[in-house]
């Protein structure tokens, strides 16, 4: 086949860009213990210690089927085992064998879920639409707001429709109500309990559940199980081959994670240049900019991949870090960002690194690739102009020719300036394929993880997520009629006191 190098490559343009600043960024995350702890989580050691957990996305995806063992045990046989389970539910549906209640093929497909077992799916099978030919419509419900629930239901037939039920424990309350109310809807239809079992399937870690279950594994954290059976309605929507080939992707991005020396790993450079951003310039933010409109998700995908994993201010030796750790991550695709926020980017005061991503081959060449050489050439112009900027005797000359001078000219100058020496990194890529797609997100994984270490923080926990869903629990109770709330603070009790006012 195609030799995989020639699908991707990285560029950096960054701030006082010479080789030594890459040598002396990878020397520092070698220091820090960056190979040791890359060999440790792939030899599946237990590197989330504060939930006493192995952390092995890999293994998902492991194919060269070499042993990983957790506790002394090998766990490829199961991970194989959830694939096969996978690969003979997709070929029973896609090809119609699959029937519901009242004799129908499945024709649509609700994943319900959020959190890590929503916007992996969600990303991935958007950013893969064209390879969905074949395959039923997929739709997502993660908002335990009713609106994103009864919305999609409106459009969904009973009959043809089946419900992926994707919750690592089946306790996420978003997800319960939401499983409850498709059953409910779904039971009006039917009119028959034992109908359920036909268009209700479980994902889960928790072996008690009411039906056909596929289990996704303690040592996977939520963030990354889309390659897991938490990814059936990827598998369901693209094919299990394009699935295969998106775990491809990603298991030839671990082996060069694995091996390249750190001068020359991908996951490794984009992690020491964001922790220099960071941590020497201050930078609060990264930008993720796909010039890719199949690639929509991607930054919202990564922001739970990236602020749930290292929004963290507690060491792995229990004190306060003394120094920045997560970057806020956001961004949009292009060239829609650059008519909404690149102006600050380019002229505002804060430094936002950015990632800038683009296929060379475009999935709808039209008007003979018109579209995409547009596209290409502005991803091309951004970078460029983040880099070198403008000076003023630049700009002077421009205004000049354009007809403009004296008092005139003095005024506008200085707003025609830009600073330039503004950080980005270019991924160019082949195509969006399932491989290539694969490669993608594992390189985001293991710059995530490269970081972590050089912080020394646990980017497998979240203990954050907790604290707004213990207090939750103990205000619903009080929404439930129509006395005064004086329990909390001020704040809080007039905001209560407002709502229940309010609700009819």
């Amino acid at each position: 086949g195609e030799r995989r190098e020639n699908l991707f490559s990285p560029d950096n343009k960054i701030i006082y860009n010479d080789n030594n600043v890459n040598r002396l960024l990878c020397l520092q995350a070698k220091s820090r213990g960056v190979e040791e702890a890359r060999d440790k989580m792939f030899s599946g050691e237990k590197i989330n210690f504060t939930e006493g957990r192995a952390v092995l996305h890999v293994a998902l995806r492991n194919r060269s089927n070499a042993p990983i063992t957790v506790d002394g045990t090998d766990v490829m046989p199961e991970v194989n085992r959830v694939l096969d389970k996978m690969k003979a539910f997709c070929h029973r549906v896609r090809s119609g064998e699959w029937k519901g209640f009242s004799g129908k093929s499945i024709t649509d497909v609700v994943n319900i879920g959020i959190g890590g077992s929503d916007l992996g799916p969600l990303m991935v099978t958007e950013a893969l639409k064209p390879y969905s030919a074949g395959g039923p419509n997929v739709w997502f419900v993660s908002n335990i707001d009713g609106t994103h629930m009864a919305k999609t239901l409106a459009q969904l037939n009973a009959e043809s429709t089946l419900f992926i039920i994707a919750s690592k424990t089946f306790t996420t309350q978003e997800t319960i109500t939401n499983a409850e109310s498709a059953r409910d809807w779904f039971l009006q239809t039917a009119n028959d309990k034992s109908a359920v079992a036909k268009h209700f399937v479980a994902l889960s870690t928790n072996a008690v559940m009411m039906c056909d279950v596929m289990f996704a594994p303690q040592w996977v954290g939520g963030r990354y199980s889309l390659w897991s059976a938490i990814g059936l309605s990827i598998a369901l929507h693209i094919g299990f081959e394009n699935f295969e080939q998106l775990l491809a992707g990603a298991h030839w991005m671990d082996n060069h994670f694995r091996s390249a020396p750190l001068q020359q790993n991908v996951p490794v450079l984009l992690a020491v240049l964001g922790v220099w951003y960071i941590n020497f310039f201050q930078a609060e933010t990264h930008a993720m900019l796909p010039y890719d409109q199949y690639m929509h998700r991607f930054a919202a995908y990564f922001q739970q991949g990236d602020m749930e994993s290292n929004g963290k201010y507690i060491t792995k030796d229990g004190v306060r870090v003394n120094h920045h750790t997560g970057p806020i991550v956001w961004g949009e695709p292009g060239t829609n960002g650059q008519h909404a926020f690149y102006q600050l980017i380019h002229q505002g005061t804060r430094m936002i690194p950015a990632d800038f991503l683009i296929p060379a081959q475009s999935q709808h060449p039209i008007r003979d690739n018109l579209h995409h050489k547009i596209l290409a050439a502005n991803f091309l112009a951004q970078t460029e102009a983040l880099m070198r900027g403008k000076t003023s005797d630049e700009a002077r000359r421009e205004l000049e020719e354009a007809g403009v001078k004296g008092d005139a000219l003095q005024k506008l100058l200085p707003h025609k300036v830009f600073e330039g020496n503004k950080p980005s990194n270019s991924i160019v890529f082949k195509k969006l394929s399932p491989f290539i797609l694969g490669a993608l997100v594992a390189m985001y994984e293991h710059k995530i993880f490269v970081q972590g270490v050089m912080w020394n923080i646990n980017s497998y926990d979240q203990w954050g997520v907790e604290l707004g869903k213990q207090l939750a629990k103990k205000i619903e109770p009080e929404l439930q009629d129509g006395a005064s709330v004086s329990s909390h603070d001020s704040s809080t009790n007039g905001l209560i006191n407002f709502l229940k006012k309010n609700f009819a």
